[in-house]
């Protein structure tokens, strides 16, 4: 029988349903920030990042949450010695940062929340240094400054044994012609940047598998990867920060962008207004996706909505700008590529993969 995020423990429908209502008891508190001298731009509820503007500029905010990568770092520590947690932590710098520049806003500071279940976790000192570097580590790569945290110790809600790593990030668009606000059009490129694996997304059922498997972790991967499975999971997320900012310093206008995280490939039509992304380079997925789907076994069907598939970032451009979006990705050390094109069919909204035969309708994607 084959595997589905769902049958890990995750339900989008469930996770989203509480989002979209949060999204409407929030949208109240608006009026609040007139306080402050800020007020809250049209369509930025729903979109990655939040955003409050002023007269000559946007600051932007976002919370984000590694889920339980940390867990397979747990396990491997312990089976192998191995320390992946600067990996770790340069993930949860990423999922952060990689949140908020999807609306052009470029990050200044980044907050730590490292809540634990019992204060003696951070005696290991080899594990809480690898942490306490890695997290400098992402903020330098993200261009911020790392601007404090929170440790709380929540006996009874985490686990002895556990840490559960999450964070904030502050940001600001100036001038505010720079904001990314999902200018799309039909006909436009859409451009991939690629992942460094399953960056941290959909590691629930990466740990089901784990549990299946007779070496667990220490399972090679195979498909003329060397690593375990465990050492391919662990692969520190990319950040993508310095591309946006090389598109900015520029002159490169993105129309939107996505991260693409929870949700998979579902995440290329995030934008509210009803487009059809048709993928017709999708590259063949990366060694570690096919172990996955075989070692799950996951269809490929499923695999598509819930993991990256080798993506990690995709912009939508106007055409004449695709090749240039590309080399300023390739500037800053990023594999990129024109992957496929923006289509206006009425209201049909759709993700199509005409070449895996895959299709995923607007109705699987409700985070508004």
């Amino acid at each position: 029988m084959s595997l589905s995020y769902e049958s890990s423990g995750v339900n989008y429908d469930q996770l989203d349903a509480f989002k979209r209502a949060c999204q409407r008891a929030a949208k109240t508190t608006a009026p609040m920030l007139e306080n402050h001298g800020y007020a809250e731009p049209a369509n930025t509820r729903g979109e990655s990042c939040y955003l409050m503007e002023a007269a000559d500029h946007f600051l932007a905010h976002v919370e984000e949450g590694l889920g339980t990568k940390n867990l397979v770092a747990d396990a491997v520590y312990a089976q192998t010695g191995k320390n992946f947690y600067r990996e770790i932590s340069i993930d949860t710098v990423a999922t952060i940062v990689n949140d908020l520049i999807t609306c052009g806003a470029l990050p200044i500071s980044v907050a730590m929340h490292a809540a634990v279940g019992e204060s003696a976790w951070f005696t290991d000192e080899a594990r809480m240094q690898a942490l306490v570097e890695g997290w400098a580590a992402g903020c330098r790569k993200a261009g911020a400054v790392w601007g404090g945290g929170e440790t709380p110790t929540l006996r009874g809600i985490v686990n002895a044994d556990a840490i559960v790593l999450a964070g904030s990030a502050v940001g600001k668009i100036e001038p505010k012609s720079r904001r990314i606000t999902g200018d799309v059009k039909g006909g436009d490129a859409i451009i991939f940047l690629a992942s460094t694996g399953v960056q941290t997304n959909g590691l629930s059922l990466c740990r089901l598998i784990a549990d299946k498997l007779p070496l667990g972790y220490q399972t090679p991967i195979g498909h003329g990867d060397t690593r375990t499975y465990g050492e391919a999971l662990l692969a520190a997320s990319a950040i993508y920060v310095d591309f946006v900012s090389q598109c900015q310093q520029a002159g490169l206008k993105l129309n939107y962008v996505s991260h693409v995280t929870g949700h998979g490939w579902r995440k290329l039509m995030r934008l509210d207004e009803p487009f059809v992304y048709e993928i017709t380079e999708p590259r063949e997925a990366p060694a570690l996706f096919k172990f996955l789907m075989e070692a799950g076994p996951i269809t490929q069907r499923e695999a598509y909505p819930t993991f990256n598939m080798g993506i990690g970032f995709a912009a939508y451009v106007a055409p004449e700008a695709a090749d240039a979006v590309v080399a300023a990705a390739k500037a800053r050390g990023h594999d990129a590529w024109i992957a496929g094109k923006v289509k206006k069919n009425g209201t049909r909204k759709a993700v199509v993969i005409p070449s895996l035969g895959l299709e995923y309708d607007g109705s699987t994607l409700q985070v508004r």
